[in-house]
C-alpha cells in the first residue's frame, strides 16, 4: 500500500472526533481537502475504511485496523520530535491529560504552574466521569491519567501520587448531625445523594452501607459534583464527596463533615497509563511537577480534617 503520514494523521483524526467538519477545523483544513485525503487512504487500502450514519462517522472493521496502525505510527514519531527538541534544549512538545471529575478541583492550577515552568509545552485536560476515562485509557489516547480506582481487570502501570479524602455531608441541620449513634434503623432510612453508576463516591456509597447490612437507596442521581452539593444544602439528603470539592463550603458553614465510622474514606490519587507505554520527554515533565506539587495539597487536606476532628488516615 501506498500510504502518506499526511493521510494517517488525517484519518486518526477523522476517527477520533468522529467527524470531518470537527476534524477539519482542528487540522486547520477544508472538509473537501479531508474528503479526497480519506478516499485515496481507503483505495490504497482496497476497502472502505468508514461509513456515515446520520451525522456520525463509523468505523469499519477495515477501518479500525487502519486507527490502530495509524496510532502506532504516531506515538513513536511525536516521541521523537520531543526527544529531539529536548536535545536542543527546547522545551517544548504536547502533553494530555485526563482525569476523573474531583480532578477539577485542583488539577487547572497544577497545569497551569506547569506551562509556566516549561511554555513551549502544548498541553491540554479533559475532565471526564470515570467510565469515558477508562475508554480513553483503552484507546491509549492521553499521555497520563489521573483517577482513584484503577481498573483492576487488566494490567496497568499505577503510581500514588496523592491522597484524596471521601468524606460524608450533610446540610447543617439535618438529624445525623445530632445523632449520637449510628443505628441500622437510621441508616436503612436515609437517603443519599449519588453520582451516576461506576463513579468512584457511588462505589463507596454502596461499600460503607453494605458493612451496615442495609443497600443504597439514591434520593437523586446527579451528575457533577456541584449539583450534588447543591442538592444535600437543599436537604435531599447525605452524600459521599471527596474533600477537595467541598473545603469552601465546609468553611463557610453551608455544609457540614459527619462523623461516622470508616469516614474519612483513605483513598488515593493514581497516575495510570498502559505497561510498556514509552513517556515523551513532556510526560516524564509533568509526572515529576504533580509529585512534586501534591504533598503541599496532601497536607491542607489533612489540616482540614483535623480541624473537624477526623484524623488521616482515617481510624477503624
Amino acid at each position: 500500500m501506498n500510504l502518506t503520514l499526511h493521510q494517517l494523521r488525517i484519518f486518526r483524526t477523522v476517527a477520533e472526533t468522529g467527524s470531518i467538519t470537527r476534524a477539519a477545523k482542528q487540522l486547520h483544513l477544508t472538509p473537501p481537502t479531508l474528503s479526497i485525503q480519506l478516499r485515496q487512504l481507503s483505495e490504497a487500502a482496497g476497502l472502505p475504511l468508514y461509513e456515515v450514519v446520520g451525522r456520525r462517522l463509523r468505523l469499519t472493521e477495515a477501518g479500525h485496523d487502519m486507527l490502530e496502525a495509524a496510532r502506532e505510527v504516531h506515538a513513536p514519531l511525536r516521541r521523537l520530535e520531543q526527544q529531539l527538541a529536548a536535545r536542543k534544549g527546547i522545551r517544548r512538545g504536547r502533553l494530555k491529560i485526563a482525569a476523573v471529575s474531583t480532578g477539577e478541583y485542583f488539577m487547572p492550577r497544577v497545569l497551569g504552574e506547569f506551562r509556566r515552568q516549561h511554555p513551549g509545552i502544548e498541553a491540554s485536560l479533559r475532565i471526564l466521569p470515570r467510565s469515558a476515562l477508562i475508554e480513553r485509557l483503552n484507546e491509549g489516547l492521553d499521555d497520563w491519567y489521573l483517577m482513584t480506582r484503577p481498573p483492576a481487570d487488566r494490567q496497568l502501570s499505577c503510581e500514588q501520587v496523592g491522597i484524596n479524602p471521601l468524606v460524608m455531608i450533610a446540610a447543617p441541620d439535618h438529624p445525623w448531625t445530632q445523632a449520637p449513634t449510628i443505628s441500622f434503623d437510621l441508616i436503612a432510612g436515609t437517603g443519599f445523594v449519588v453520582r451516576e453508576p461506576g463513579s468512584g463516591t457511588r462505589l463507596w456509597t454502596e461499600e460503607w452501607l453494605r458493612r451496615f447490612g442495609a443497600e443504597l437507596k439514591p434520593e437523586l442521581q446527579l451528575g457533577s459534583n456541584e449539583a450534588i452539593k447543591q442538592a444535600v444544602r437543599g436537604g435531599h439528603g447525605l452524600a459521599v464527596i471527596s474533600l477537595h470539592a467541598v473545603r469552601l463550603e465546609l468553611a463557610a458553614g453551608e455544609l457540614v463533615m459527619l462523623d461516622v465510622p470508616y469516614f474519612p474514606a483513605p483513598v488515593y490519587w493514581h497516575l495510570v497509563q498502559k505497561p510498556g507505554r514509552r513517556l515523551t520527554p513532556a510526560a516524564e515533565a509533568f509526572r515529576d511537577h504533580l509529585l512534586a506539587e501534591m504533598p503541599a495539597l496532601d497536607q491542607q487536606l489533612i489540616a482540614r480534617l483535623a480541624a473537624d476532628g477526623q484524623p488521616w488516615p482515617a481510624e477503624e
